[in-house]
């Protein structure tokens, strides 16, 4: 029995592989979105095996709709960037505070002047980074051929390596709670048999010690 809501079984296949795609993509876009949660959570749902009318969600499926909005979005906000500029990222700064203040700025922008590309890939792994990278990359005139180079490896691992990890980690987990009334049954077996055999050792303790005494 799956945990999930029935409403989800309704949803075609594709339109997960999409939304995980649009959401990873304008957050690397530069609109801070739950990019990694939707990730997480359309993996999940593939660990699930969860059956709709349309088919069964793949964690291929979902891989390569993170990966692609990854890299089309990182590569979007990258030419955004570079055609906005500074004055671009400091009225992001007023329109979101949170994440594009002048702090949240000035570290991203040490980041990428002590890192250069790098920065781009490790970026992909780290919130406040992962909804900079491209914005502040073309903002800062980063060369497309590398940025696209760390873009895209650094989009591959983190969106592969993601649905892969949290995959296996639900299969397992389905398969434990399907056996969990097994476990419980045999914990229960061996608590009783332990229990039995331990008040049977006192009473026979006890009884000896009657016996000597008298």
């Amino acid at each position: 029995m799956h945990i999930l809501d029935p409403l989800l079984h309704t949803i075609p296949p594709l339109a997960v592989y999409a939304l995980v795609g649009l959401v990873i993509g304008l957050e690397s876009m530069g609109v801070p979105l739950p990019g990694e949660v939707t990730l997480i959570t359309a993996a999940l749902l593939s660990a699930q095996h969860v059956h709709t009318k349309w088919g069964v969600i793949s964690p291929w499926g979902v891989a390569i709709g993170a990966i692609s909005g990854a890299i089309i979005g990182d590569s979007i906000g990258y030419l955004i960037g570079r055609r906005g500029g500074r004055p671009l990222l400091a009225w992001l700064g007023r329109k979101f505070p949170k994440h594009f203040g002048p702090d949240q700025l000035v570290k991203a922008e040490e980041a990428f002047t002590k890192w250069g590309m790098w920065a781009v890939f490790v970026g992909r792994f780290i919130a406040l980074l992962r909804i900079l990278a491209g914005p502040l990359a073309g903002a800062l005139r980063m060369p497309y051929g590398k940025f696209l180079t760390a873009n895209a490896s650094g989009g591959i691992l983190w969106a592969g390596g993601t649905t892969a990890v949290i995959y296996t980690l639900g299969v397992v987990a389905e398969k434990w709670l399907s056996n969990f009334s097994w476990i419980a049954l045999v914990v229960a077996v061996v608590f009783g048999l332990a229990t039995t055999a331990l008040l049977r050792r006192r009473t026979s303790r006890n009884k000896d010690e009657v016996v000597s005494a008298k």
